[in-house]
Formats: C-alpha cells, sequence, structure tokens
C-alpha cells in the first residue's frame, strides 16, 4: 500500500527469498562461492550454516539460477522424514524410474544408482541439496553417508550439500556421525551482517524496489541494525513495518523513532502511550483481527509444540500483520485500503495456501496430459506412464523462464511456498512479463516476478520423441531415429543433406558437426549429443502441428 507513495515498484523488504535482492556482502559472496564450489567438485559434502534469517535460502535460490547446463539438482526442503521417504522424494525430485518393490530402501538405492550411472554416461552432474538439515534424524544421515558411496573407479557419482542452522555442526560433530563428518570437504558458517552492510543492505533492498531517493536517514539505519543484530530476515520485517508506519504519517523519510516504534509492533510490545494512542481505536483492531483470523494459519508451529524462535516468530508475523493492517486500514477508511485487501487476496502464494486455486499433482498432471489430448485416469497408473502409452514421454528437469521459452512446451511446474510447502502448476503461456498458470481448471495470469518467488527451476514437460523412443541419439549409431534427425537438420537448413542414402541412418563424424552447430545456434550444451532437450528444441523449428506451445495462448 506504501508502495507508490514513496515511488517504488514493489515491496523492497518481502520476507520471501528474491535473488535479485541477493545483497552480496563479503561473507554472503564467500558463502555463494562454497556452494558453486560444491557443485563443480566431486564427492563428499559441502556444509554451508547460518542462523536462521541470515540468507541462506536466497543463496540457494542464487545458486540454482547459477547451475551449469549439465547440472541436474534434487532440492529436499522438507528432511523430516523416514529413510525410505528420503530416497522417494531423491528418486522423484530426478524423475528417477522408481523399482516395483518402492517400499525398499535398498531397490531405491539400486535404482537411484542405475540411473546416477546413466547420468554419468551422459555426461551429467547430479547435486542432492538439503535445506534445513539440523533437522535430518541421524538414520537419514548414514542414509546420506551411504549415498555417496555410489561411485565409479574415478569419481563420486553424487555430490551432497548440506544447509542447515548452527545446530548442523553440533550434530555432526556427534562421535557416532565421526565418519560423515569425515567427508564433509568444504565449511562455512554464514555470520550476520555488520552495522556498515547493513545500512548498505537497506540501500541496496531500496534501490533495487526503484527507489530514486534516500528514505532511512542514517540514524534509522543504525537503529535497524541494533534491533535487529544484522540479521537480514528481522531487518526486513522492521522496515517493512517502519515504511508502513511513514506512509500512515504521510512522511516521506523514515526516522529512529519509527524505526523503534516498528519494531516494538512487530514484537509485540508497545508503550504506555502507545496504549493509549491506539485505545481510541480498539473497535477497529478488533474488526481487523477477526478479519485477518479468516485468512489461514500463516504462524509456523513446531512438532513439538513449543514456539517458535524469535527471528522465524518476527519474519512470519509479519506476512499475517500485514494483512491485519490492511485490514484495519480498511475498517479506518484509509484511501485504496479494500483494494489492497483485494490486492492481497490475489496474490499468488496466498491463494495456494487458502485452497482458493487447487494445487495438486493429479490435477495438474491431469491439466498438462489435456493439451495434448490425452484423457488422464487416476486409475491407470502414473501419467508418465500414460504419456508413454501414447507416444509421448516426460522430462523432468531445471532450469530457467529463457530455458521455458526456448523449449516452448506447456510445463508443469513445482512451486514452493515461504514455509515450504509444495503445490503443482501447469504453465500454458509465457512472455517476458507474465506466465498464464492453469490449476484444475481456472487459469490465472500473474506477474513473471511474482511466479519467480515460489519457482525453484523445476519442472516437467511432455514432448512427442521421434520414432516414440526418448532416447539420446548417440555418434556412432545406427536407427531410424539418426534419419530423423539427419532429415530435420537437413529440413531446417542445418545440412546439405549430401550423405550417401545407404548410410543415411547412420551417425557419422558429419552428423555430429551439425548437431553441434545447432547447438551451438540454440545455446544449447554443445556436446555433438542429440538428447532429448536437443530434440524437443529442433521440433519446435520445425514448429510440428499439433503441439500445445507457450508462445501461443494454450
Amino acid at each position: 500500500m506504501y508502495t507508490s507513495f514513496f515511488g517504488l515498484n514493489e515491496k523492497p523488504f518481502a520476507i520471501t527469498p528474491d535473488p535479485r535482492y541477493l545483497f552480496m556482502s563479503e561473507r554472503h559472496g564467500e558463502g555463494l562461492a562454497h556452494l558453486l564450489y560444491g557443485v563443480t567438485d566431486s564427492g563428499g559434502f559441502i556444509q554451508l550454516t547460518g542462523e536462521v534469517g541470515t540468507g541462506k535460502t536466497t543463496l540457494v535460490r542464487t545458486l540454482l539460477g547459477q547451475l551449469p547446463a549439465e547440472v541436474d539438482v534434487a532440492l529436499i526442503l522438507n528432511p523430516q522424514v523416514t529413510v525410505l521417504e528420503f530416497l522417494q522424494a531423491i528418486c522423484q525430485e530426478l524423475g528417477v524410474e522408481l523399482p516395483e518393490d518402492r517400499s525398499s530402501p535398498m531397490a531405491l538405492v539400486d535404482a537411484l544408482n542405475r540411473f546416477l550411472l546413466d547420468a554419468h554416461a551422459r555426461g551429467r552432474r547430479i547435486i542432492l541439496l538439503v535445506d534445513e538439515a539440523q533437522n535430518l534424524s541421524a538414520e537419514v544421515l548414514e542414509q546420506l553417508r551411504l549415498l555417496t558411496n555410489l561411485e565409479t573407479s574415478k569419481q563420486k557419482l553424487l555430490q551432497i550439500i548440506l544447509i542447515g542452522q548452527p545446530e548442523l555442526r553440533d550434530i555432526l560433530a556427534r562421535n557416532n556421525l565421526r565418519q560423515l563428518a569425515q567427508r564433509v570437504t568444504g565449511r562455512y558458517h554464514l555470520e550476520p551482517l555488520s552495522r556498515d552492510e547493513s545500512a548498505r543492505y537497506i540501500e541496496h533492498r531500496m534501490k533495487v524496489a526503484g527507489a530514486l531517493t534516500e528514505i532511512f536517514d542514517e540514524r534509522a539505519k543504525r537503529e535497524v541494525y541494533r534491533l535487529s543484530g544484522g540479521i537480514p530476515r528481522v531487518m526486513n520485517v522492521i522496515c517493512d513495518r517502519a515504511l508502513l508506519g511513514a506512509y500512515s504519517k504521510e512522511s516521506r523519510r523514515v526516522d529512529k523513532k519509527l524505526v523503534k516504534s516498528a519494531a516494538a509492533e512487530v514484537s509485540g510490545r508497545t508503550t504506555r502511550s502507545q496504549g493509549l494512542k491506539w485505545a481510541a481505536g480498539i473497535a477497529a483492531v478488533a474488526i481487523a483481527v477477526l478479519l485477518a483470523a479468516s485468512i489461514p494459519r500463516l504462524l509456523p508451529e513446531s512438532a513439538d509444540g513449543l514456539v517458535p524462535d524469535s527471528a522465524e516468530l518476527l519474519a512470519d508475523r509479519a506476512v499475517a500483520d500485514e494483512r491485519a493492517s490492511i485490514a484495519m486500514l480498511a475498517v479506518e477508511g484509509q484511501p485504496d485500503a479494500e483494494a489492497e485487501l483485494e490486492d492481497a487476496e490475489r496474490d499468488l502464494e496466498y491463494s495456494l495456501r487458502s485452497g482458493a486455486l487447487p494445487g495438486t499433482p493429479e490435477q495438474a498432471m491431469a491439466r498438462i496430459l489435456s493439451l495434448w489430448g490425452v484423457e488422464y485416469d487416476a486409475n491407470a497408473g502414473s501419467g508418465c506412464d500414460q504419456a508413454k502409452a501414447n507416444g509421448l514421454s516426460c522430462l523432468r528437469q531445471r532450469g530457467s523462464w529463457s530455458v521455458l521459452q526456448q523449449l516452448d512446451r506447456p510445463a508443469l511446474l513445482t512451486l514452493t511456498d515461504s514455509r515450504g510447502d509444495t503445490y503443482r502448476s501447469v504453465l500454458v503461456a509465457l512472455n517476458d512479463e507474465t506466465a498464464k498458470l492453469a490449476f484444475g481448471d481456472s487459469m490465472r495470469t500473474f506477474p513473471l516476478a511474482e511466479v519467480s518467488k515460489l519457482w525453484f527451476g523445476q519442472y516437467l514437460i511432455i514432448w512427442r520423441p521421434p520414432n516414440g523412443a526418448p532416447t539420446s541419439i548417440r555418434p556412432g549409431t545406427r536407427s531410424p531415429s539418426v534419419l530423423w534427425l539427419r532429415r530435420s537438420l537437413a529440413e531446417l537448413g542445418n545440412s546439405e543433406g549430401s550423405a550417401p542414402s545407404a548410410d543415411a541412418d547412420y551417425f557419422d563424424e558429419e552428423l555430429e558437426a551439425e548437431v553441434r552447430e545447432f547447438q551451438r545456434r540454440h545455446r544449447l550444451q554443445v556436446d555433438g549429443l542429440a538428447g532429448e532437450q536437443t530434440q524437443i528444441i529442433i521440433n519446435s523449428a520445425l514448429a510440428e502441428g499439433g503441439t500445445p506451445r507457450l508462445s501461443g495462448d494454450t
């Protein structure tokens, strides 16, 4: 509600992690370097720890946006699982074909090992990234150690990155986990920001949001640091509330007094004078609380029923407080407050949490299959099995919006909210500014920046492989798929088509050079191997009829 008042494009201190707002302090730069090292190194564990709210999740999102093209990531956000559930989650993240006996950890490990060996043969690197790793049980940690035994004669097949709170360091220091600790090849602890960094952090986020003038004065910045201890998430909560307070007073500047008042408000502490000031508005507050109560519960509850620590409480209360503030201003007759409340209810994360938009895997799979003319049957096996029965194939990957635009196929997206809860939606249309998402039978268009807050890059697309075989076409092989590849490149003007007809189905050096040139022109990994992604781009370039596309409003 205060963005237009301050001339901002968006709220600068949202608590949802957004790589655009990453302030690359010296500590964050070193932390990101450790994560990137974990992606490129072979074997062992990388450990990144930090206090709640120091920016670990934002670093993870930044890392996912910088992954090399040959890297696939299995991201585990909810580690409070059994060994069996943990192995099943890894297999589902990577798209591993599950064994018949899905209740056997040994069978799941065997299936994962086969997948990793195949990925290694295709030049792919597989990373397992576990967030909130301090919640892993001792049994799961031991299973993690055993997974590092999956290797070839030269290198490990799986690189593991553990992200957690400081307790993770204590857990790995236990004597019964010393074998695991010995395999940690890189450790980094993310400290809170210094006072100078905190001031630059506030300026950075304001500039990203579009601020043209300085809104927080120097004393206000110092007070934010003093009250937050340099923890970015707590700084966000205080600064957001301070901007709201300045807006309510029609002040273009945030001073120390406003910061102290904001911190007291979000932590639940008020002075006697503040109490008297608000006493006259008690009826409006009561109504605001009732309105806020109609919104799904936003405060987290730990597994043992204890109150979360203060930093988490401040962060999650900020979301609930913002809804209550909007509602309260609407009651008090503030201009445009009712419109702001309607905007909040149209928010993507709010809509998913409240159940206003259906986001189950089954509904999403049924939707994406329908775009290919396949009717989903909940009793006929998995959605990808049903796609296969109709000559189609599923491709699970991680990537960016530009990758999806290039593939130009509807995509089933995995969305993750700020709590770690996941939802499924189908991306049916995409441009540089907006994404049209299908939830069951309903469709909504959201700004790309808003969807990016919930999308970590995981997607599934359906495509039609040549000759019904979703396999890589390799140099030195002979098959009908090679003939399709040669003819397709010739049709696209990438080949002279001069190969003898008798050898047209043989993948020779000349054809490999043509594949490399095609990959180079389309900014794909240049390896001369016509993998699934290369084949999909060829299909898109051929503009085959009957193929649903993102570039058209499907």
